[in-house]
């Protein structure tokens, strides 16, 4: 039985989708002005696997994430560069996209974008205006934050709190300093749309609102982002969508927890944020991938390079027992380990549903893969026999097909895993070994221990198997 943690009850309960077999998810996407980081990369992460083991458990999802392509960062950002707002904003798309696939994060289903849906935004305002909810000033349009009775349901904030604690600069065209703007009135040179109020351009809130309910109906299923986005951004939400539509927006309110360095939110306001490609310049991004999944996605994210660093041990490990079980030579002698490797698989599947049926609990998940390595190894220790050994062959290869699925990690083969970590080139690397070779059919095996010793020192570790050398590799960093 899966369990999601609801941010708007405040605690986890029972899953049940809106249609038995169908799911469906909004998240909300990123403001393109600038290369994505690592920020966006936890929460891009959190919600593939979420969405991946919903349709490992045989739902059909449909999932949703937007592109808001017009803000006044885009506009600022545009006027910077002397660059037209779409192109900048097309080109931000194309980059976002580029560094998600590196990610290995499945493409949404719908990635609308805010400036397809001008139309139905104003049609929303309009709805808002005539049930009393939303009110014109000077071209502007604010949403009537009081008349809405249930608004900080989802924050689990009282509006009379919050306005007897208020520090919000008071503005002459609110009725309320916490009605907060649908439409804006355009500025000489920005770009804008005609409106019944005049030329103007969409508040960010109602954005999402409008795109969700045309691509996945009302109510639906979850709706996700990062915790910041709890209070203002889908508190406006709810308020706008419940209120034009009189009816649940969302049933379940997923939120990812913050990434921190140095105990402090990444932020570009705080300068101590990395963008996605200043770190897959160093490390892969199975690395990056494997380590998002580290911390369960409600808690905040320690980023450092030595959890990157632990990170990539932890898939070196893991591609190492890949790499034995593909070339273990099972003897006709040995002992039977089928029931074993059954067992392992049977036990492998308990815990890893029973960790992601608790909240998508993927750092238990991991430690249940890591049970079957060190049960792998065990198991190769034991010199199983040739009539056995395929029954372990196939419980690993079963395993392992269920973390790419789900967790989305460990889609390299071992020899291309240990190939993306050499130091030197194959070509280069195919001399030393047969230079090593000549050595020792010529006896010199100083020579032959030498070049062994070299290549070590540049992370490559040299095997002599009955199939001739072998290597791995691993990353030597200067950090």
């Amino acid at each position: 039985m899966l369990k999601v943690f609801n941010t708007l009850s405040n605690k986890k309960e029972e899953f049940q989708p809106l249609q038995k077999d169908n799911v469906k998810i909004y998240v909300c996407g990123v403001t393109v002005y600038d290369l994505c980081h690592i920020g966006h990369a936890r929460s891009s992460g959190v919600f593939d696997v979420i969405r991946r083991y919903l349709m490992f458990k045989g739902y059909n999802v449909t999932f949703v994430k937007n592109f808001t392509d017009i803000d006044d960062k885009i506009i600022k950002r545009s006027n910077e560069k002397q660059m037209d707002w779409r192109e900048l904003a097309a080109n931000f798309i194309a980059e976002h996209d580029a560094d998600m696939d590196s990610l290995n994060i499945l493409r949404p289903d719908h990635t609308p974008k805010a400036t397809d849906y001008i139309k139905q935004m104003i049609q929303m305002c309009e709805t808002l205006i005539e049930k009393g909810f939303a009110y014109e000033s000077n071209g502007d349009i604010y949403y009537r934050v009081q008349k809405f009775e249930e608004y900080g349901k989802l924050s689990h904030r009282k509006l009379e709190d919050m306005m007897a604690g208020a520090r919000i600069e008071v503005s002459v065209k609110k009725e309320n300093p916490y009605d907060f703007v649908l439409w804006k009135a355009s500025k000489p040179g920005e770009p804008s749309w005609e409106s019944p109020w005049g030329q103007g351009r969409p508040g960010w809130h109602i954005e999402c609102s409008v795109m969700s309910e045309d691509l996945l109906g009302l109510p639906f299923d979850i709706h996700g982002g990062g915790k910041d986005l709890v209070f203002p951004h889908h508190e406006n939400e709810i308020a706008q969508s419940e209120a034009a539509c009189g009816c649940m927006f969302s049933k379940y309110w997923i939120h990812n927890g913050f990434v921190n360095v140095n105990q402090e939110k990444m932020s570009k306001s705080l300068g101590n944020f990395f963008t996605i490609r200043d770190v897959l310049k160093e490390f892969d991004a199975e690395i990056v991938r494997y380590f998002l999944m580290t911390t369960h996605y409600r808690s905040a994210l320690d980023f450092s390079q030595d959890h990157l660093l632990e990170a990539e041990k932890s898939l070196n490990r893991i591609y190492t027992m890949l790499d034995e079980i593909s070339r273990f030579n099972a003897g006709k002698k040995g002992v039977d380990i089928t029931k074993e490797a059954e067992k392992m698989k049977e036990t492998f599947m308990d815990k890893f549903q029973t960790a992601m049926d608790d909240d998508f609990n993927t750092p238990e998940a991991l430690a249940a893969m890591f049970e079957v390595i060190r049960e792998t190894n065990r198991l190769l220790g034991s010199k199983p026999n040739k009539i056995s050994f395929p029954a372990l062959q196939e419980a690993v290869q079963d395993v392992f097909k269920v973390i790419l699925d789900v967790l989305g990690i460990v889609k390299y083969t071992p020899e291309k895993w240990f190939r993306i970590n050499l130091s030197i080139s194959e070509e280069e690397l195919r001399q030393k070994i047969q230079d090593r070779a000549d050595a020792k059919k010529d006896k010199n095996f100083e020579l032959a221990d030498s070049i062994r010793q070299e290549l070590k020192q540049q992370g490559i570790e040299l095997l002599d198997t009955i199939d001739g050398t072998i290597y791995r590799a691993v990353k030597i960093r200067n950090l």
